[in-house]
């Protein structure tokens, strides 16, 4: 890896922070780079892990898994929040649930391991941002990542809520911004189109 590695961050409420970071996953593939994709609150129950793992050899993937449903409390309106009392566990800021904080464990010392090492040139923390705002991750952790990673590493860190320091330290950011979207009508996510 002779070229410089940059830090990108896809945020925002808008659809299409991952989407858009393994599309340049495909794109790094394409030019022959290797390429992990280390997905966090997220399980393997996304239509992606059915073909990406076949795609090239130069491509891992792979989840901290998901093992259910979390919210914090006063992330929602109380009358929001109704809705999904039997489908997720609520938590107090600051009380993150001790399974999920052990899995996010793992997730961190795998990317420190992979970001250090050079052996891949685009590392991808798809949903990094979602950890940070629910206090599974700390923005200390995150910094050293960013700061450990082999010069030639590209880093892409992806999901909403992305924190003003790593905005700040990132080398490009873009932000998906929702303008329109049809779950507001009560369409559910579609296979294939929204996991």
């Amino acid at each position: 890896m002779s070229l410089k590695g940059y830090v990108q961050v896809y945020t925002g409420n808008g659809k299409g922070k991952s989407t858009a970071a393994i599309g340049l996953a495909i794109r790094a593939l394409g030019a022959g780079k290797r390429v992990m994709i280390l997905q966090f609150m997220k399980a393997q129950a996304y239509s992606e892990h059915k073909i990406l793992p076949e795609i090239s050899e130069n491509l891992t993937v792979e989840t901290v898994g998901k093992p259910f449903f979390i919210i914090k409390e006063g992330s929602m309106p109380e009358d929001e929040l109704v809705k999904w009392r039997d489908q997720a566990v609520i938590f107090p800021p600051g009380q993150p649930p001790q399974e999920y904080l052990k899995i996010v464990a793992q997730g961190i010392a795998k990317a420190q391991e992979v970001i250090m090492d050079g052996k891949y040139d685009v590392v991808i923390l798809d949903e990094i941002n979602v950890a940070l705002h629910f206090g599974l991750v700390t923005w200390q952790q995150v910094k050293t990542l960013i700061e450990q990673k082999a010069e030639g590493v590209e880093l892409v860190l992806t999901g909403r809520g992305a924190p003003p320091e790593l905005i700040s330290r990132a080398d490009l950011v873009t932000e998906m911004r929702e303008i329109k979207h049809y779950y507001t009508q009560g369409i559910q996510a579609r296979k294939g189109i929204d996991n």
